[in-house]
């Protein structure tokens, strides 16, 4: 590092702690601020508040910058801005993520229409890099007003429990609001009821929940895929899978080589399981529904009834858009009844249900689907089904795939009929309709597998799908 205050401040520490020992190199440590207005000239300004360069993690190339609330309390003017920008320039060129650590009171005051810029110019940058380079932002102290914008303009998110705040507008602006009522720029509000955190913790935690997944990433949008030495067992059973087809997040971490799984937006949409998993070292991202989440005492800490919500197919089509943008293949792991029903729920449902066929048909990555328990309507078929382009699907023995559960369709097209002939009529509904044989026949299932070789087949079909192309009709981009 070529300036003191990179080593001693907050700003310079978290990038210590972040990136290997030794590797970062700073750029531009001498730039100050220009602006002379409002006596600004007298006032010291190192690094104008933020410190730039580039590391390596695990021997990863990453460009980092991190701001640095004690020089005019971390904000945003025109050099600030400009340095953030050369950080995205080189960035692009040499295909590697950029990693932002906020901490920022906003835009400099001093500077006005500079800063308005510079703002502009950077929600400019990461525009362009998105898609091409993985863009991972940390939030530590405050992140408001336009500069909230940054964050959400991220692939990936994390904030700070205690002392980080990400608001577009102050808790205490919002009419009938105040910070006591509903702190809505802390951390639990962002992860839980926003959507746009992925992982919430101590400023240690985040800094390695940042090196792992970094680490499961590829550099950009060309890297076919990342990869890691696998020393599991490719052909390993997967033991007792079947008992968490409730909490699918414990079942990708069964199948994934040495149970290595890396959720994203954790606390948000819990009925639906997005992350990482690995096979055979290669770098997968997974999307499950989930219907009971456990914690590590096997207590259930929540419960949903099996459905589609509106926040859990926009949750796992922004993933699957990821995924497919930086070739990252898909597994899904399907076990849905339907769509959500709610007044809440209904205002965005259909649109929300629409963007995620959109992201599963969209796709060309290779796409893996197992139905490990109900399948029914539009959600099953919303799911990653071989109709939109799943391709490779299995089913789990006692999986039920079909328009609904077998007895309540015995009693719509049998109404009035006694019991024992609703019960016959069930029986034979599920068999000819709703088994995963009757799919298979029909060709929408590939292969009837045993849950305990769940890992085996799903390996082998992600091998086999390896050198997949797959052309799209000619366009601009999809309105969706």
């Amino acid at each position: 590092m070529s300036s003191n205050i990179a080593t001693t401040s907050a700003a310079g520490r978290r990038i210590t702690a972040l990136l290997d020992a030794g590797s970062f190199v700073e750029i531009g440590g001498a730039v100050t601020a220009r602006a002379t207005d409002f006596n600004m000239q007298e006032k010291e300004t190192p690094g104008d508040g933020v410190i730039t360069g580039y590391g390596v993690i695990d021997g990863n190339l990453v460009y980092v910058y991190s701001q640095n609330a004690e020089v005019l309390n971390g904000t945003i003017g025109e050099m600030h801005a400009k340095k953030i920008a050369n950080i995205y320039d080189l960035a692009m060129k040499m295909g590697a993520p950029v990693i932002g650590l906020l901490d920022c009171a906003g835009m400099r005051l001093q500077e006005a229409t500079d800063a308005l810029d510079g703002f502009g110019n950077l929600y400019l940058k990461q525009a362009m890099a998105s898609g091409v380079i993985p863009q991972i932002s940390a939030v530590f102290g405050t992140c408001g007003g336009g500069l909230s914008v940054l964050p959400a303009l991220s692939d990936f998110t994390f904030m700070e429990e205690k002392e980080a705040r990400l608001f577009v507008n102050s808790p205490n602006a919002i009419p009938g609001n105040d910070i006591g009522k509903c702190d809505t720029s802390s951390a639990k509000f962002q992860s839980e009821e926003a959507g746009l955190v992925d992982g919430v913790g101590t400023e240690d935690e985040i800094l390695a929940d940042i090196r792992s997944l970094v680490c499961m990433l590829p550099g950009n949008n060309e890297e076919e895929a990342s990869y890691s030495d696998c020393t599991d067992d490719l052909n390993r059973a997967c033991a007792g899978i079947e008992n968490a087809a409730e909490d699918t997040a414990i079942a990708l971490a069964n199948i994934s080589d040495s149970n290595v799984f890396f959720e994203t937006k954790r606390e948000y949409a819990k009925d639906m399981v997005t992350g990482f998993i690995r096979l055979n070292g290669m770098t997968v991202g997974a999307a499950a529904n989930r219907s009971k989440v456990y914690d590590s005492s096997a207590n259930v800490t929540a419960e949903f009834d099996g459905s589609l919500s509106a926040k859990g197919a926009k949750k796992a089509a922004e993933f699957v858009e990821f995924c497919d943008a930086f070739n990252i293949p898909v597994l899904t792991l399907t076990n849905v009844t339907g769509f959500t029903a709610g007044k809440c729920s209904e205002r965005n449902l259909a649109k929300a249900a629409a963007k995620l066929v959109y992201a599963f048909t969209n796709a060309t990555v290779p796409k893996v689907n197992v139905v490990i328990g109900k399948a029914y309507g539009s959600a099953y078929v919303a799911m990653n089904s071989k109709s939109i382009g799943a391709d490779m699907v299995y089913a789990w023995p006692e999986a039920e795939i079909g328009m609904m559960d077998a007895k309540l369709a015995a009693k719509i097209m049998y109404a009035g009929a006694d019991s024992r002939v609703l019960n016959e009529k069930a029986a034979e509904y599920k068999e000819l309709q709703s088994s995963p044989m009757s799919a298979a026949r029909r060709g929408y299932v590939d292969a009837v597998i045993q849950p305990a070789d769940t890992r085996k087949y799903v390996i082998g079909a992600f091998e086999m799908l390896f050198t997949k192309k797959e052309v799209r009709p000619s366009k601009k981009h999809g309105t969706v």
